[in-house]
């Protein structure tokens, strides 16, 4: 079994090609449109929902052919989704050719990434994989976590960002960021906010707690 290094990519603006257009090609695609990918969608035919994506919302271009060689010049990422495995094959041969990362659906050896479930609460992102042995045990973990992770968690790390973000601005000195980071991350926020007692903090509250925490 490969050793897979779970990575999260920024692809906002990324060309992000998809070679198929059936319901796994509309899966891969709408992933990468949600994330702000350039989206290329390369088939003959094309589902309902991808068809609403290239049309409606624009958020994938799509190319009415067959697969061609070349076509993946260019790509950031690339996937294989067809139900032609000669043809997810030939995709396979020129990302490997051109240093593409690339997710073989049909294959998932063959390609040099896997996609794995996502449980996302805003800013959190939860991704659970089996590294290829069971996409259904992973979705099963993934409707466990969805019990576990509920929407305090989502105003947690929305907090946790908004003063991260305010400290980095405010802050220059490395030291004092690190404490500040460090003190922010001991703050027991989540149980406030589960118990309903949480207030966003104001501008005037945060620079309190960090004059506080210095003079500690």
């Amino acid at each position: 079994m490969p050793y897979y290094v779970p990575v999260l990519l920024n692809l906002a603006g990324r060309r992000c090609v998809v070679i198929g257009g059936g319901p796994v090609a509309e899966r891969k695609a709408t992933m990468l449109a949600d994330a702000g990918a350039e989206t290329v969608v390369i088939s003959p035919t094309v589902t309902a929902g991808l068809l609403r994506l290239h049309h409606e919302k624009g958020q994938v271009a799509w190319i009415e052919r067959e697969y061609r060689q070349g076509d993946l010049a260019g790509a950031f990422l690339a996937f294989a989704a067809t139900d032609r495995p000669e043809v997810n094959a030939a995709v396979a041969a020129e990302a490997e050719a051109e240093g593409i990362p690339l997710n073989d659906a049909g294959e998932g050896a063959r390609g040099s990434m896997i996609t794995p479930g996502v449980l996302r609460r805003g800013g959190l992102v939860v991704a659970v994989s089996t590294s290829g042995a069971g996409p259904t045990a992973a979705r099963e973990l993934i409707r466990e976590m969805d019990e576990h992770f509920g929407d305090d968690y989502e105003r947690y790390i929305d907090f946790l960002s908004s003063v991260r973000t305010f400290i980095k601005e405010r802050i220059s000195d490395p030291g004092r960021r690190k404490l500040l980071f460090r003190r922010l991350a001991e703050t027991d926020i989540l149980t406030s906010i589960r118990e309903g007692s949480f207030q966003p903090w104001s501008e005037a509250a945060t620079i309190a707690w960090i004059e506080e925490q210095t003079e500690e």
